[in-house]
Protein backbone atom coordinates (compact mmCIF):
# COMPACT_ATOMS: atom_id res chain seq x y z
CA UNK A 1 0.00 0.00 0.00
CA UNK A 2 1.46 3.40 -0.60
CA UNK A 3 1.79 6.46 1.38
CA UNK A 4 -1.09 8.10 -0.64
CA UNK A 5 -3.07 5.18 0.14
CA UNK A 6 -2.66 5.25 3.94
CA UNK A 7 -3.37 8.47 4.23
CA UNK A 8 -6.68 8.87 2.04
CA UNK A 9 -9.88 9.63 3.20
CA UNK A 10 -11.37 6.08 3.10
CA UNK A 11 -8.23 4.71 4.52
CA UNK A 12 -8.28 7.65 7.26
CA UNK A 13 -12.21 6.24 7.52
CA UNK A 14 -11.80 2.67 8.41
CA UNK A 15 -8.90 3.48 11.05
CA UNK A 16 -11.01 5.14 13.05
CA UNK A 17 -13.81 2.59 12.47
CA UNK A 18 -11.29 0.03 14.00
CA UNK A 19 -10.06 2.39 16.77
CA UNK A 20 -13.67 3.51 17.89
CA UNK A 21 -14.62 -1.30 17.61
CA UNK A 22 -10.99 -1.35 20.13
CA UNK A 23 -12.41 0.92 22.77
CA UNK A 24 -15.82 0.19 22.57
CA UNK A 25 -16.54 -3.65 22.32
CA UNK A 26 -15.11 -4.23 26.12
CA UNK A 27 -17.52 -2.27 27.57
CA UNK A 28 -20.22 -3.38 25.40
CA UNK A 29 -19.40 -6.97 25.92
CA UNK A 30 -19.62 -5.94 29.49
CA UNK A 31 -22.79 -4.36 29.79
CA UNK A 32 -24.39 -7.62 27.43
CA UNK A 33 -22.98 -9.49 29.94
CA UNK A 34 -25.35 -8.21 32.63
CA UNK A 35 -28.31 -9.47 30.89
CA UNK A 36 -29.70 -11.98 31.83
CA UNK A 37 -28.83 -15.37 30.07
CA UNK A 38 -31.53 -15.77 27.84
CA UNK A 39 -31.41 -12.64 26.46
CA UNK A 40 -27.67 -12.18 26.25
CA UNK A 41 -27.83 -14.91 24.05
CA UNK A 42 -29.58 -13.00 21.30
CA UNK A 43 -28.08 -9.43 21.55
CA UNK A 44 -24.83 -11.49 21.52
CA UNK A 45 -25.94 -13.33 18.45
CA UNK A 46 -26.84 -9.69 16.95
CA UNK A 47 -23.73 -8.20 17.54
CA UNK A 48 -21.98 -11.12 15.70
CA UNK A 49 -20.19 -12.64 18.75
CA UNK A 50 -21.46 -15.91 18.26
CA UNK A 51 -23.87 -18.39 16.47
CA UNK A 52 -27.63 -19.33 17.00
CA UNK A 53 -26.77 -22.34 19.29
CA UNK A 54 -24.12 -19.77 21.57
CA UNK A 55 -20.96 -20.96 19.71
CA UNK A 56 -18.05 -18.32 19.49
CA UNK A 57 -17.30 -17.03 16.14
CA UNK A 58 -17.00 -13.85 14.65
CA UNK A 59 -18.50 -12.67 11.42
CA UNK A 60 -18.76 -9.72 9.79
CA UNK A 61 -20.51 -7.25 12.15
CA UNK A 62 -21.56 -3.63 11.83
CA UNK A 63 -19.94 -0.83 10.63
CA UNK A 64 -19.52 0.63 14.21
CA UNK A 65 -20.48 4.54 12.45
CA UNK A 66 -22.39 5.80 15.46
CA UNK A 67 -20.22 5.02 18.10
CA UNK A 68 -17.44 5.84 15.99
CA UNK A 69 -19.25 9.68 15.43
CA UNK A 70 -19.85 10.02 19.34
CA UNK A 71 -15.90 9.19 19.97
CA UNK A 72 -14.71 11.79 18.00
CA UNK A 73 -17.23 14.14 18.37
CA UNK A 74 -15.58 13.74 22.01
CA UNK A 75 -12.25 14.79 20.56
CA UNK A 76 -13.79 17.61 18.49
CA UNK A 77 -14.62 18.99 21.72
CA UNK A 78 -11.38 18.79 23.15
CA UNK A 79 -11.46 15.94 25.58
CA UNK A 80 -10.07 12.37 24.94
CA UNK A 81 -12.34 9.26 23.40
CA UNK A 82 -12.69 7.34 26.13
CA UNK A 83 -14.24 9.62 28.25
CA UNK A 84 -17.16 9.38 25.74
CA UNK A 85 -16.78 5.35 25.42
CA UNK A 86 -20.17 4.97 27.96
CA UNK A 87 -22.24 7.34 25.70
CA UNK A 88 -20.97 5.14 22.29
CA UNK A 89 -22.00 2.22 24.29
CA UNK A 90 -25.28 3.56 24.70
CA UNK A 91 -25.98 4.88 21.22
CA UNK A 92 -24.94 1.44 19.34
CA UNK A 93 -27.29 -0.23 21.77
CA UNK A 94 -30.10 1.87 20.91
CA UNK A 95 -28.97 1.41 16.67
CA UNK A 96 -28.80 -2.48 17.31
CA UNK A 97 -32.54 -2.21 19.36
CA UNK A 98 -33.80 -0.60 16.06
CA UNK A 99 -32.32 -2.69 13.93
CA UNK A 100 -33.79 -6.02 15.22
CA UNK A 101 -37.04 -4.50 15.25
CA UNK A 102 -36.87 -2.68 12.30
CA UNK A 103 -36.05 -6.62 10.85
CA UNK A 104 -39.04 -7.53 12.15
CA UNK A 105 -41.34 -5.09 11.24
CA UNK A 106 -39.89 -5.35 7.50
CA UNK A 107 -40.03 -8.81 7.51
CA UNK A 108 -35.77 -8.98 6.44
CA UNK A 109 -34.85 -12.36 6.74
CA UNK A 110 -31.01 -11.81 5.89
CA UNK A 111 -28.54 -8.23 8.10
CA UNK A 112 -25.11 -8.61 7.66
CA UNK A 113 -24.86 -11.76 5.54
CA UNK A 114 -26.75 -13.93 8.17
CA UNK A 115 -30.27 -14.53 9.18
CA UNK A 116 -31.45 -12.06 11.61
CA UNK A 117 -32.35 -12.01 14.89
CA UNK A 118 -36.22 -12.81 14.49
CA UNK A 119 -35.89 -15.05 11.70
CA UNK A 120 -33.25 -17.59 13.73
CA UNK A 121 -35.24 -17.16 17.33
CA UNK A 122 -39.13 -16.16 16.68
CA UNK A 123 -40.56 -12.39 16.21
CA UNK A 124 -41.53 -12.16 20.26
CA UNK A 125 -38.27 -13.35 21.40
CA UNK A 126 -36.60 -10.63 18.98
CA UNK A 127 -38.92 -7.89 20.45
CA UNK A 128 -37.68 -8.46 23.91
CA UNK A 129 -34.14 -8.47 22.41
CA UNK A 130 -34.72 -5.07 21.24
CA UNK A 131 -36.46 -3.88 24.31
CA UNK A 132 -33.70 -5.06 26.22
CA UNK A 133 -30.84 -3.43 24.16
CA UNK A 134 -32.67 -0.38 24.64
CA UNK A 135 -32.90 -0.64 28.35
CA UNK A 136 -29.76 -1.16 28.73
CA UNK A 137 -28.36 1.90 27.24
CA UNK A 138 -29.88 4.08 29.39
CA UNK A 139 -28.42 2.03 32.12
CA UNK A 140 -24.80 2.09 30.67
CA UNK A 141 -25.55 6.38 30.67
CA UNK A 142 -26.77 6.31 34.31
CA UNK A 143 -24.10 3.83 35.58
CA UNK A 144 -21.28 5.62 34.09
CA UNK A 145 -20.99 8.55 36.59
CA UNK A 146 -20.61 11.28 34.16
CA UNK A 147 -21.66 14.93 35.56
CA UNK A 148 -23.61 14.93 32.20
CA UNK A 149 -25.33 11.40 32.41
CA UNK A 150 -28.86 12.72 33.14
CA UNK A 151 -28.89 15.42 30.13
CA UNK A 152 -27.02 12.85 27.83
CA UNK A 153 -29.95 10.18 28.64
CA UNK A 154 -32.93 12.87 28.07
CA UNK A 155 -31.06 13.59 24.59
CA UNK A 156 -31.39 10.03 23.64
CA UNK A 157 -34.96 9.66 24.91
CA UNK A 158 -35.42 12.47 22.51
CA UNK A 159 -33.91 10.60 19.36
CA UNK A 160 -35.24 7.47 20.13
CA UNK A 161 -38.66 9.29 20.13
CA UNK A 162 -37.44 10.84 16.84
CA UNK A 163 -36.71 7.26 15.57
CA UNK A 164 -39.46 5.68 16.28
CA UNK A 165 -41.60 8.02 14.83
CA UNK A 166 -39.88 7.93 11.64
CA UNK A 167 -40.38 4.72 11.52
CA UNK A 168 -43.94 4.89 12.48
CA UNK A 169 -44.45 6.73 9.28
CA UNK A 170 -42.56 4.83 7.31
CA UNK A 171 -44.91 1.78 8.41
CA UNK A 172 -47.87 3.89 7.08
CA UNK A 173 -46.26 4.40 3.79
CA UNK A 174 -46.79 1.10 2.86
CA UNK A 175 -50.30 1.38 2.78
CA UNK A 176 -50.65 4.48 1.30
CA UNK A 177 -50.30 5.50 -2.56
CA UNK A 178 -50.31 8.76 -2.22
CA UNK A 179 -46.68 9.82 -0.32
CA UNK A 180 -44.93 12.92 -0.87
CA UNK A 181 -41.24 13.30 -1.31
CA UNK A 182 -41.27 16.23 1.79
CA UNK A 183 -42.94 13.33 4.16
CA UNK A 184 -39.99 10.88 2.85
CA UNK A 185 -37.81 13.25 3.74
CA UNK A 186 -38.76 14.04 7.07
CA UNK A 187 -39.32 10.51 7.98
CA UNK A 188 -35.71 9.80 6.63
CA UNK A 189 -34.67 12.58 9.00
CA UNK A 190 -36.39 11.08 11.95
CA UNK A 191 -35.67 7.65 11.13
CA UNK A 192 -31.75 7.74 10.54
CA UNK A 193 -31.03 11.65 11.32
CA UNK A 194 -31.84 11.61 14.72
CA UNK A 195 -29.71 9.23 16.57
CA UNK A 196 -26.81 10.48 14.29
CA UNK A 197 -27.57 13.81 15.81
CA UNK A 198 -27.65 12.40 19.02
CA UNK A 199 -24.53 10.66 18.43
CA UNK A 200 -22.03 13.37 18.14
CA UNK A 201 -24.35 15.72 20.39
CA UNK A 202 -23.32 12.73 23.31
CA UNK A 203 -19.82 12.81 21.87
CA UNK A 204 -19.48 16.31 22.50
CA UNK A 205 -21.50 16.96 25.51
CA UNK A 206 -19.63 13.79 27.13
CA UNK A 207 -15.86 15.86 25.73
CA UNK A 208 -17.35 19.18 28.06
CA UNK A 209 -18.03 20.72 24.70
CA UNK A 210 -19.43 24.27 25.08
CA UNK A 211 -22.75 24.47 24.10
CA UNK A 212 -21.97 25.83 20.80
CA UNK A 213 -20.06 22.92 20.11
CA UNK A 214 -22.93 20.44 20.51
CA UNK A 215 -25.21 22.56 18.69
CA UNK A 216 -23.22 22.16 16.02
CA UNK A 217 -21.80 19.01 16.27
CA UNK A 218 -24.94 18.00 16.39
CA UNK A 219 -26.29 19.97 13.19
CA UNK A 220 -23.48 17.67 11.61
CA UNK A 221 -24.36 14.59 12.76
CA UNK A 222 -28.23 15.29 11.54
CA UNK A 223 -27.04 16.45 7.79
CA UNK A 224 -24.61 13.54 7.53
CA UNK A 225 -27.17 11.47 8.71
CA UNK A 226 -29.88 12.19 6.08
CA UNK A 227 -26.72 11.91 3.74
CA UNK A 228 -26.53 8.59 5.21
CA UNK A 229 -30.34 7.35 4.26
CA UNK A 230 -29.95 8.93 0.49
CA UNK A 231 -26.84 6.63 0.09
CA UNK A 232 -28.73 3.48 1.79
CA UNK A 233 -31.55 3.77 -0.10
CA UNK A 234 -29.55 3.73 -2.83
CA UNK A 235 -27.87 0.66 -2.32
CA UNK A 236 -31.17 -1.06 -0.94
CA UNK A 237 -32.22 -0.74 -5.27
CA UNK A 238 -28.98 -1.29 -6.74
CA UNK A 239 -26.63 -2.68 -4.05
CA UNK A 240 -24.95 -5.25 -4.34
CA UNK A 241 -25.73 -8.10 -2.16
CA UNK A 242 -21.71 -8.59 -1.17
CA UNK A 243 -21.78 -5.28 0.22
CA UNK A 244 -24.74 -4.56 1.78
CA UNK A 245 -25.64 -8.23 3.47
CA UNK A 246 -29.31 -8.39 1.70
CA UNK A 247 -30.26 -9.20 -1.60
CA UNK A 248 -29.72 -7.36 -4.80
CA UNK A 249 -33.32 -4.96 -5.29
CA UNK A 250 -34.72 -5.64 -1.40
CA UNK A 251 -36.26 -2.59 -1.32
CA UNK A 252 -38.03 -3.17 -4.65
CA UNK A 253 -38.87 -6.69 -3.45
CA UNK A 254 -40.88 -5.19 -0.69
CA UNK A 255 -41.82 -2.26 -2.13
CA UNK A 256 -40.47 0.11 -0.15
CA UNK A 257 -41.15 3.41 -0.48
CA UNK A 258 -37.79 4.69 -0.21
CA UNK A 259 -36.06 8.09 -1.43
CA UNK A 260 -35.96 7.03 -4.90
CA UNK A 261 -38.92 5.60 -5.56
CA UNK A 262 -40.56 8.27 -4.14
CA UNK A 263 -39.00 10.50 -6.04
CA UNK A 264 -40.23 9.08 -9.71
CA UNK A 265 -43.49 7.90 -7.88
CA UNK A 266 -44.47 11.66 -7.36
CA UNK A 267 -42.56 12.97 -10.62
CA UNK A 268 -45.83 13.06 -12.56
CA UNK A 269 -44.05 11.53 -15.29
CA UNK A 270 -44.79 8.68 -17.44
CA UNK A 271 -42.19 6.35 -15.36
CA UNK A 272 -43.88 7.92 -12.24
CA UNK A 273 -47.19 6.21 -13.31
CA UNK A 274 -45.90 3.28 -14.67
CA UNK A 275 -44.21 2.56 -11.40
CA UNK A 276 -47.05 3.19 -9.17
CA UNK A 277 -48.45 0.91 -11.37
CA UNK A 278 -46.20 -1.92 -10.17
CA UNK A 279 -46.21 -0.78 -6.76
CA UNK A 280 -50.12 -1.12 -6.60
CA UNK A 281 -50.54 -4.57 -8.26
CA UNK A 282 -50.66 -7.00 -5.06
CA UNK A 283 -48.60 -9.67 -7.10
CA UNK A 284 -45.03 -11.34 -6.29
CA UNK A 285 -42.43 -9.53 -8.15
CA UNK A 286 -40.20 -11.51 -9.95
CA UNK A 287 -36.64 -11.14 -11.10
CA UNK A 288 -37.29 -9.80 -13.47
CA UNK A 289 -39.48 -7.07 -12.75
CA UNK A 290 -37.51 -5.62 -9.97
CA UNK A 291 -34.31 -5.17 -12.83
CA UNK A 292 -36.81 -3.41 -14.96
CA UNK A 293 -38.28 -1.52 -11.62
CA UNK A 294 -34.72 -0.80 -11.16
CA UNK A 295 -33.88 0.80 -15.02
CA UNK A 296 -36.97 2.47 -14.81
CA UNK A 297 -36.06 4.62 -11.80
CA UNK A 298 -32.38 5.15 -12.45
CA UNK A 299 -33.49 6.16 -16.38
CA UNK A 300 -35.70 8.22 -14.52
CA UNK A 301 -33.27 10.07 -12.18
CA UNK A 302 -34.19 8.45 -9.13
CA UNK A 303 -30.52 7.14 -8.42
CA UNK A 304 -28.90 10.66 -9.65
CA UNK A 305 -31.35 12.66 -7.89
CA UNK A 306 -30.21 10.80 -4.83
CA UNK A 307 -27.04 11.07 -5.42
CA UNK A 308 -26.87 14.80 -5.53
CA UNK A 309 -29.40 15.43 -2.65
CA UNK A 310 -26.60 13.15 -0.51
CA UNK A 311 -23.57 15.10 -1.74
CA UNK A 312 -25.56 18.81 -0.99
CA UNK A 313 -25.94 17.04 2.47
CA UNK A 314 -22.72 16.46 3.01
CA UNK A 315 -21.48 19.72 2.11
CA UNK A 316 -23.96 21.54 4.91
CA UNK A 317 -22.74 18.68 7.32
CA UNK A 318 -18.99 20.07 6.77
CA UNK A 319 -19.71 23.17 7.21
CA UNK A 320 -21.10 22.69 10.84
CA UNK A 321 -18.20 21.08 11.27
CA UNK A 322 -15.43 23.35 10.50
CA UNK A 323 -17.31 25.75 12.56
CA UNK A 324 -17.28 23.61 15.85
CA UNK A 325 -13.48 23.09 16.33
CA UNK A 326 -10.37 23.68 15.05
CA UNK A 327 -9.06 21.76 11.80
CA UNK A 328 -6.31 19.63 13.56
CA UNK A 329 -9.27 17.85 15.23
CA UNK A 330 -11.73 17.05 12.67
CA UNK A 331 -9.25 15.22 10.60
CA UNK A 332 -10.89 11.72 10.85
CA UNK A 333 -14.37 13.07 11.57
CA UNK A 334 -13.89 14.22 7.94
CA UNK A 335 -12.70 11.60 6.41
CA UNK A 336 -15.41 9.52 7.89
CA UNK A 337 -18.27 11.67 6.78
CA UNK A 338 -16.66 11.50 2.84
CA UNK A 339 -16.98 7.94 3.77
CA UNK A 340 -20.64 7.61 4.37
CA UNK A 341 -21.52 10.19 1.46
CA UNK A 342 -19.81 8.18 -1.00
CA UNK A 343 -20.24 4.47 -0.39
CA UNK A 344 -22.62 4.26 -3.47
CA UNK A 345 -19.30 4.95 -5.53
Amino acid sequence: MTAAEVTSPKAIALQALDRARLLTEPSLREAVDTLPGSIRHLVGYQFGWWNATGRTERVAAGKALRPTMVLLAAEAAGADATAAIPAAVAVELVHNFSLVHDDVMDGDAMRRHRPTVWKVFGIGSAILAGDAMLNLAHEVLADSGHRHATEGSRMLSAAVTELLEGQCDDLAFEQRDDVQLAECLRMARRKTGALLECGTGLGALFGDGSAIQIERLRSFGGELGLAFQFVDDVLGIWGHESRTGKPVHSDLRSRKKSLPVVAVLSSGSPAGRKLAQAYQDGRKLTDEDVAMLADLIDSAGGRDWCLTQASALLERAMASLHAAAPAARLEELRALASFVADRDR
